[in-house]
């Protein structure tokens, strides 16, 4: 049995369209990445052949030896970042996406910047932004692929426990009105750690004056886990709404789409605690049956 643990994605089987699309537009991009051989078998014949001929020139020295050694096995990890990365985003592929349209200096730049991602987690966001970009070519700009490139997976970690509060008030907007509140604590979300998504740019935090959605009509929803609340505002039109203290930016909106993040236990109710203003109030059933609104008589 071979010892070459490499992996190549053309022993997936049968590939949709898109999946073979992907897999050819990457290879183009990066220089055969996917050619029917094993990258690490043929690094390694190439390392000797380079041997030989550099013992007809030079002494070939222990250091010599050792540096070969290391490039052919940082070059085989970094191949086999590719591929798994590559591999995670063949099944997120949509069947009417086109991958052939991804421009190649993106896909070249996606690459240099992750082929030295080896955490399994981040590979999966990696996969997702790669996926992402071939349902719907420039979702993603080379400035956000250049952040994610320098983002820590604890970074990466915090940022998704804040999207864990996020609601669709409009665009996304993570609902944090009090960076002290208990709520937010228990997913190490506070001043210092808000501030900190404020200076790497994924978030504008403003700890006192916060920020409102303008504009809005009488009657609103908003969803948190796919799950509407009605808002009744005062107005016929153009009325505020308080969403709390941190908007994310453009930056922070692209990556957003790649977060997987579970809703937070109890923040429905304390969501509604704080607009408990903006909620419609319940009808009041009169004596006879009818409510205060006139409608028909209830019926048990």
């Amino acid at each position: 049995m071979s010892d070459d643990k490499s992996i190549s994605v053309v022993n997936l089987g049968p590939l949709s369209k898109p999946a073979d699309t992907l897999i050819k537009k990457v290879s183009s991009a990066v220089g055969g990445m996917f050619e029917p051989w094993q990258i690490e078998r043929v690094a390694k014949a190439q390392a000797k052949a380079d041997l030989i001929k550099a013992q007809s020139e030079i002494q070939i020295t222990d250091l010599h030896r050792k540096a070969m050694h290391r490039f052919v096995e940082e070059e085989a990890q970094r191949q086999q970042n590719m591929e798994r990365i590559t591999e995670k985003a063949l099944p997120q592929l949509e069947d009417k996406s086109d991958p052939s349209r991804i421009e190649d200096d993106w896909v070249t730049n996606f690459f240099d910047k992750s082929r030295i991602i080896s955490d399994n987690e981040m590979q999966e966001i990696w996969a997702k932004v790669l996926a992402g970009e071939a349902n719907a070519p420039g979702t993603y700009s080379k400035r956000t692929v250049n952040f994610l490139g320098d983002l820590d997976k604890s970074d990466a970690e915090l940022f998704q426990n804040l999207c864990s509060f996020g609601w669709i008030v409009g665009p996304f907007t993570p609902l944090i009105f009090d960076a002290a509140a208990e709520i937010y604590k228990k997913k190490g979300l506070n001043f210092n750690t808000l501030t900190h998504l404020d200076s790497i740019g994924l978030i504008q935090f403003q700890s006192f004056s916060g920020f409102k959605r303008t504009g809005l009509p009488k009657t609103f929803a908003v969803f948190y886990c796919g799950k509407p609340l009605m808002l009744e505002l005062p107005k016929e039109e153009k009325n505020d709404v308080p969403i709390g203290k941190v908007l994310l930016t453009k930056l922070g909106q692209e990556l957003v789409t790649v977060c997987t993040a579970p809703g937070v236990d109890g923040f429905v109710d304390y969501v509604k605690e704080q607009w408990k203003e903006f909620l419609p109030r319940p009808k009041v059933s009169e004596p006879d049956g009818t409510d205060n609104a006139g409608a028909a008589p209830l019926r048990v």
